[in-house]
């Protein structure tokens, strides 16, 4: 009998962010957490510079590597997120959070949407179906500093402040853009990079 595999397709969107910006993307089932945690960096575009958490049915799901991480967490409900794999903690239906940048407070509400059988044997890919929306930079604030960010972009596009948060952030930041191909272009090299499989 032939083994059959999981592909999830989760959606997820950071909170507290109107409009929406948002990922629906496809892994693996057989992914650990900490890969998972690496596609939805490349997803939105965060570069990966600050701490993470999943918290998942009351549990977290944390980087064991960094020293002094139980210090702040229940260590009978705390687990490296390097030895789970999504399948073994997501179900249909399933909502959790994914945690990033501790002092930005960005969280992002994941949604399993869909779990399907499939017969090809994981080759290390996920793939974004949709997206809206660019990811907000790094270190802005959380997401009310960011709406601050935004606000005076568009309220006083020609002053000295503005002048320096489009250095900044890039001259050619749009909140309105989200590159699916350039961001899936990023998931496929980290498949052919074989990241993840160790």
């Amino acid at each position: 009998m032939a083994k059959s595999y999981r592909l999830f397709t989760l959606h997820a969107q950071i909170r507290d962010i109107d409009p929406p910006i948002w990922r629906r993307v496809q892994v693996e089932g057989s992914d650990s957490l900490r890969k998972l945690h690496h596609i939805l960096q490349a997803a939105f575009g965060w570069h990966d510079a600050h701490l993470h958490e999943f918290e998942i049915d009351d549990n977290s799901y944390v980087m064991m590597d960094v020293e002094d991480i139980l210090e702040f967490m229940d260590p009978k409900k705390t687990f490296d997120d390097r030895k789970v794999k999504l399948e073994k903690v997501a179900y249909q239906d399933l909502r959790f959070v994914y945690k990033y940048d501790f002092g930005d407070c960005w969280d992002h509400d994941v949604v399993v949407e869909k779990i399907d059988i499939i017969d090809a044997e994981p080759d290390g890919s996920a793939y974004i179906v949709a997206g809206a929306r660019a990811c907000p930079p790094e270190d802005v604030g959380g997401p009310h500093g960011y709406q601050r960010f935004l606000e005076t972009l568009r309220e006083q596009p020609r002053s000295e402040e503005a002048r320096d948060l489009r250095r900044w952030a890039g001259r050619d930041f749009d909140a309105e853009l989200f590159d699916r191909r350039a961001a899936n272009a990023a998931l496929l090299r980290m498949a052919a990079n074989g990241w993840g499989r160790k």
